[in-house]
């Protein structure tokens, strides 16, 4: 297996604590050689005279290091959806052929082909590693992870996973409570909530049902049409897609689309009250 344009280069946050530790055991040696291999603090490709005299360069170490903590973030952001996806998937003790190929269909619309065969190798060694730790180990590694993540991921960008969690839950069109109950634990140890998680749940529904709908903007059907627009507002702050930029290019167009989903289903509510946008 390699780490190709996905996964790879600098390991951020992964690189120690429990996602460190999990990524040790199932990535082996190839994780000891990323994290050697950019323990220097990586390569900067570019026209370095873009940077004009040498004076710019505390403006130049400046912008690499942003860069260096925008692609680490991303790495352990990715990596740990896989943890969590191998955790939410086997909650039924089982995966099975459709659930994988339901996964490859995700990394495929998300991430493109390349995320397909590193990101399923990866998954593999995920189940593997449960099997061999027990569900009640891999569990309390799970749990830990989530927290970690937490402390270094905003608000924002956690939702953003969650987001990604929930589309690998129904993506097979089959709701199983156990992986729901699996998804909401992953979400509070995320420091997430429940509506937050019936949200996400929900937003493929919201421009067709109004029940839907009132669930993804997080309210209640008897809420006031003030409360409406505000619950509307305070969605749209919180998951706008440029709160999730650094994580690249490709988990930024799902964030746009999951706006756009938001977005159906405040109209459908908005024509259903006659509230005028």
């Amino acid at each position: 297996m390699a780490f190709g344009k996905w996964i790879g280069g600098y390991l951020g946050f992964m690189i120690a604590g429990p996602l460190g530790a999990l990524a040790g055991v199932v990535l082996g040696a190839l994780f000891d050689s990323l994290t050697s291999s950019f323990s220097s603090g990586g390569e900067y490709i570019g026209d370095d005279s873009s940077w004009g005299s040498r004076n710019d360069s505390y403006y130049r170490q400046k912008y690499e290091n942003s860069q260096q903590v925008n692609m680490g973030n991303r790495n352990s952001f990715l990596f740990s959806i896989l943890v969590l996806t191998s955790y939410i998937v086997r909650a039924d003790q089982k995966v099975m052929h459709s659930e994988m190929e339901m996964i490859r269909q995700f990394l495929r619309q998300n991430f493109g082909e390349e995320a397909v065969t590193q990101g399923e190798q990866i998954l593999h060694k995920l189940f593997d590693q449960q099997k061999q730790m027990g569900d009640t180990s891999f569990r309390n590694i799970v749990i830990q992870s989530c927290q970690q993540v937490a402390m270094h991921l905003s608000h924002s960008q956690r939702l953003q996973m969650l987001s990604f969690l929930a589309q690998v839950t129904r993506a097979d069109g089959i709701i199983d409570p156990r992986e729901v109950n699996a998804l909401r634990e992953v979400a509070r140890a995320l420091g997430l909530n429940d509506r937050e998680v019936d949200s996400m749940l929900n937003l493929s529904d919201g421009s067709t049902s109004l029940e839907a709908a009132y669930k993804v903007l997080e309210i209640s059907p008897n809420a006031t049409d003030d409360e409406v627009r505000k619950a509307y507002k305070k969605l749209a702050l919180k998951r706008h897609p440029d709160r999730v930029a650094t994580l690249g290019e490709d988990v930024k167009r799902a964030a746009e689309k999951k706006f756009q989903e938001i977005n159906a289903a405040k109209d459908l509510i908005y024509k259903a009250r006659g509230i005028k946008k």
